[in-house]
């Protein structure tokens, strides 16, 4: 009877032991665009911003491994849908267009493992595919890699449920050949997601 007891106890307190060594997570939110100026339709009397990327929303998964008391690794994947639009055209044309995002992030947490509240820093690197009208994500996209950085807080709600926020930078040289086009996309990330940790 002793034994069961004991294993129970065990059994009990395996989480608080193993704290917050491997998550799962789904979120969602805003892609806010910065520099978000492809280029134009013509090299001459053209501006860099007559064609750009415009704001959007967009989900993804994440899934996190804690295997140091500070040091977390990610692996991401994010959808990201917003418009192409065409600032010279009268009328000014928007076109549907989807960004897909694969990276790797490490994290730095401000507290160890096992705390409810784990604000933490973030830095990687991605690769965004960028799918243009009438394309699809394995045909007809613009692949770019590119890196990342940006922090938030991960909370431990009850049991193996947790809430996370984000706010991300995700830098980019910019997709495709327009003329007058220039420097880097940068791609702002806000988002809130929910998710099972062990």
């Amino acid at each position: 009877m002793k034994r069961l007891v004991l294993l129970c106890l065990l059994a009990s307190a395996a989480p608080a032991a193993w704290g917050q060594y491997f998550e799962t997570w789904f979120t969602g939110g805003e892609s806010l665009m910065a520099a978000g100026g492809l280029g134009s339709l013509t090299p001459i009397a053209g501006n860099k911003d007559d064609v750009e990327l415009t704001n959007g929303h967009r989900f993804g998964f994440r899934v996190a491994f804690n295997g140091d008391r500070l040091i977390g690794h990610e692996l991401f994947y994010t959808y990201n849908q917003t418009h192409i639009r065409y600032n010279q055209l009268t009328p000014i044309v928007e076109d549907s267009m989807a960004i897909h995002h694969f990276g790797y992030d490490m994290l730095l947490y401000a507290n160890h493992e096992g705390n409810r509240f784990r604000p933490f820093a973030a830095g990687g690197v991605q690769m965004a595919n960028y799918v243009p009208p009438g394309s699809n994500a394995f045909y007809g996209g613009n692949l770019k890699f590119g890196v990342n950085y940006g922090g938030g807080l991960k909370v431990r709600v009850a049991g193996i449920w947790a809430l996370r926020l984000d706010a991300r930078q995700y830098l980019t040289p910019k997709p495709f050949d327009f003329p007058l086009k220039s420097g880097w996309l940068r791609q702002n990330e806000l988002s809130a997601g929910i998710g099972v940790v062990f």
